[in-house]
Order: C-alpha cells, then sequence, then structure tokens
C-alpha cells in the first residue's frame, strides 16, 4: 500500500509525487492534476483535512460558475471515479471501497448496472458517485434511485463533490505515515 508523504512537506514535494498524492486521495484525474497542484505548491497545508477542504473549495467554485467549461472540467474531475460494482476498476482504493458491491445476487449486480445507466442518461456528464463506507449495495441502489427521482443536477453536483472529499478524508486517514 503507498503511504501518503506528511503533509507538511508537499509544497516542497515535485509535481509527480504531487499528482500521485491527489491521485491516491481523489482517483487519477488530469483536470484535477491542472486545477490543484498550483494550490498544493503554493500552500503549507497543516492537515490532510485541511488540504481537502481546499480542494472542495476549488470544486464547489467549478460547481457554481456559469461557464460551460468549468461544468465540463467539473464533470471530468468527478467521473474520474469508477462506476459502482464495475467489474475493472483502476484505483486499488477504489476495488477495495466497493469489494462488497461485487459479491452477492446476480439479480442485485444487474439492477445496479441499470441504474447505473439510468443516472447518467437522467445527468448527462455526471457519474454516481457516493462514499460507500461499508454501506450494502440495496443501500447504495435506494440512495441511487432518490437522487434519480430528485432530477436536480446542480443538487448532484454538490452530492458527488461531498462524496468525492468524504471518501478522500477517509483515505488520508488510513494512508497517512
Amino acid at each position: 500500500m503507498t503511504l501518503l508523504p506528511p503533509v507538511s512537506t508537499l509544497s516542497h514535494l515535485p509535481e509527480d509525487e504531487l499528482t500521485q498524492v491527489l491521485d491516491l486521495l481523489f482517483e487519477p484525474s488530469p483536470p484535477l492534476h491542472a486545477l490543484s497542484l498550483p494550490v498544493l505548491k503554493s500552500t503549507v497545508f497543516p492537515t490532510y483535512d485541511i488540504l481537502i477542504v481546499a480542494v472542495k473549495a476549488q470544486l464547489s467554485a467549478l460547481a457554481k460558475s456559469d461557464d460551460p467549461k468549468d461544468i465540463e472540467k467539473l464533470s471530468e474531475i468527478l467521473c474520474s471515479h469508477p462506476r459502482l460494482g464495475e467489474k475493472k476498476v483502476e484505483s486499488e482504493q477504489s476495488r477495495a471501497e466497493q469489494a462488497q458491491l461485487h459479491t452477492g445476487a446476480e439479480e442485485e449486480k444487474e439492477q445496479l448496472a441499470a441504474l447505473n445507466k439510468e443516472y447518467e442518461e437522467k445527468f448527462p456528464g455526471l457519474r454516481y458517485v457516493v462514499f460507500v463506507n461499508g454501506r450494502s449495495r440495496p443501500a447504495i441502489m435506494m440512495n441511487m434511485r432518490t437522487r434519480i427521482v430528485r432530477g436536480d443536477i446542480k443538487a448532484e453536483r454538490q452530492e458527488a463533490i461531498q462524496a468525492m472529499c468524504d471518501i478522500a478524508a477517509d483515505r488520508a486517514s488510513k494512508l497517512q505515515k
């Protein structure tokens, strides 16, 4: 398992190591790198939680923007998270977090795949992002259904940002040296 360097050293690290930190916390995402690397290079953070709050502020600013390019950039960042229940998940952290979603009844797996498809049709350019944190597949599917029915893309962006940051905070607590 790759561990995070001490947060106080981040501003002195080379860009490739900072990129690895972002990837470990949030998922590999070139648009997130472009957005957040300048802040990581120029700021000394007292904790990883504060770093995550800073990234959340950047993502929230994109979500509030009226510029279509900002919304597109945010969508690319949010879509760096794998679909729930997908068999091929690139990041080691996401594989571990979603492990329980790959077991169980075939019918539930098919329902989850159908919900992913419905979600992405309802919210073009978004992917359902949630902090799994040991929740059961039925509980997650109920949450997804509720969010689809709500039909509010701005709320979805905010929920996805919050989930990404909750996931990052959980990862930071597990990956610190």
